[in-house]
C-alpha cells in the first residue's frame, strides 16, 4: 500500500472544517459589565461583550502563543460564524495561508452567560493552535489509515475494502488523543483567561451547563468533571 492513497482521505478531513460564512474580525470597544447570576447576557450586550473580550484576549493569546512556539504562525483571526441555525459552538481552524482562526457561532455568544465563559472558550480555542492539535492529530489521521489499510491488505481484500479501512483508520487515529487534546487546550486556555484579566473558574462553569459526554470509547471529548478538575487545579498554580 503506497502512502499517497492515504493523503486524499487525510486531505478531506484536514478540510471538512474550514469552510464557514464569517464577518471580519470585531473591533474594539468598552467593556460591559460581567453578568452575575444564572442569566445569560442580554442580546443587547452579547455583541459588545465578545468584541470587548476579543481587545483582550487576542493579544494575549498571540503573547503565549509566540513565546511557546517557534516560527507558528500566531496571528489570531477570530470570526463571528453568521450561519442560521448553528448551535452554541466554537472551534478553531486554520486558512489556506496557514493563519489560526478562531470562530463563534451567534448561538454560542448569545449562550454565554458573562465575559468569562467568552474569554475562557477563546483561550481554550487558541490554545489549540497554540499546542499543534491540528497537525498532531491528522499525523494520528495519517498513522491509522495506513496500519489499518496495510491490515486490510494482508487479509486479501480489495481495493475498495482497503480504501474503507484506511478512510476507518483515520477516523479512529484522529480520535486517539482527542480527549487529552481537550484537556491540554482547558489548561493553557486557563493561562491565557487569567492572563487576559478573567475568570477561567468562573469560565469553566459552563461545563456544568452543557451534556456530559463521560467516557465514551473514541469519544471526542472527556468527561465535563475532568475538565473542570483540569481548570481548577491549573488555576490554583497560577
Amino acid at each position: 500500500m503506497r502512502l499517497n492513497s492515504v493523503v486524499p482521505i487525510i486531505a478531506a478531513m484536514a478540510l471538512a472544517g474550514c469552510e464557514v460564512t464569517t464577518t471580519s474580525s470585531p473591533v474594539n470597544s468598552p467593556a460591559p459589565q460581567a453578568q452575575s447570576g444564572g442569566s445569560t447576557i442580554s442580546a443587547q450586550n452579547a455583541t459588545r461583550a465578545f468584541r470587548s473580550v476579543v481587545s483582550t484576549v487576542e493579544p494575549v493569546a498571540e503573547r503565549e502563543c509566540r513565546a511557546r512556539t517557534s516560527r507558528v504562525n500566531c496571528d489570531f483571526k477570530i470570526l463571528v460564524d453568521e450561519r442560521p441555525n448553528q448551535p452554541a459552538n466554537a472551534f478553531q481552524t486554520l486558512d489556506k495561508s496557514g493563519r489560526p482562526i478562531i470562530a463563534f457561532t451567534l448561538a454560542l455568544i448569545k449562550d454565554a452567560r458573562n465575559t468569562d465563559e467568552l474569554a475562557f472558550v477563546m483561550g481554550h480555542e487558541a490554545a489549540h493552535h497554540i499546542a499543534g492539535h491540528i497537525a498532531r492529530q491528522q499525523q494520528n489521521a495519517v498513522a491509522g489509515a495506513v496500519i489499518a489499510g496495510s491490515l486490510a491488505v494482508l487479509l486479501g481484500g480489495t481495493g475498495e475494502a482497503v480504501e474503507s479501512a484506511q478512510r476507518t483508520g483515520a477516523q479512529v487515529g484522529a480520535r486517539t488523543y482527542s480527549k487529552d487534546f481537550e484537556l491540554e487546550a482547558d489548561a493553557l486556555g486557563t493561562v491565557i483567561t487569567a492572563r487576559a484579566g478573567y475568570d477561567p473558574l468562573r469560565g469553566a462553569e459552563f461545563f456544568t451547563r452543557i451534556p456530559d459526554p463521560g467516557d465514551r470509547f473514541l469519544g471526542t471529548h472527556p468527561p465535563n468533571r475532568q475538565r473542570l478538575e483540569t481548570v481548577r487545579r491549573t488555576a490554583a498554580g497560577l
